[in-house]
């Protein structure tokens, strides 16, 4: 197996477990009656985070049967997991503040959540590029 699949599943059980301990909050935020977008943003935190680790180890899994270069795998590697931290930073901070990170003009914490939302989806978009090529050249 690859140096960079092996990166992948280490990062993806990091993200997966913090992406399960966040649904610590999620209960609490339910039983105290929270606000339905507060409830909605920890159900993201903790629902998506799992989604993204698991698909760090479909890949992890793919990545050996691609015929590329090692700089492609690691650049999808790499870019896997800057985005999985970057929304480990924004989709629980989104929700403990109450901002959405949508907008750039937020202060404070919410600069700091849209932050990790376009770190986290410009590096997914880069992985999800790389990878298509990745298959194109691989068939």
């Amino acid at each position: 197996m690859h140096a960079s699949s092996n990166q992948l599943i280490f990062h993806g059980a990091i993200v997966l477990l913090f992406g399960l301990v966040l649904g610590a909050p999620y209960a609490r935020a339910i039983k105290r009656g929270a606000p339905a977008p507060i409830v909605n943003s920890w159900r993201v935190a903790h629902l998506s985070l799992p989604i993204g680790a698991t698909l760090m180890f479909a890949i992890a899994a793919v990545l050996p049967a691609l015929a590329v270069s090692v700089q492609v795998a690691w650049v999808i590697a790499i870019a896997l997991i800057i985005s999985s931290y970057a929304f480990c930073v924004s989709t629980p901070l989104a929700a403990i503040t109450g901002e959405r990170g949508l907008e750039s003009d937020n202060v404070g914490l919410g600069q700091l959540v849209y932050l990790g939302n376009m770190v986290g989806a410009w590096s997914s978009l880069v992985a999800a590029v790389a990878l298509v090529y990745a298959a194109f050249v691989s068939l």
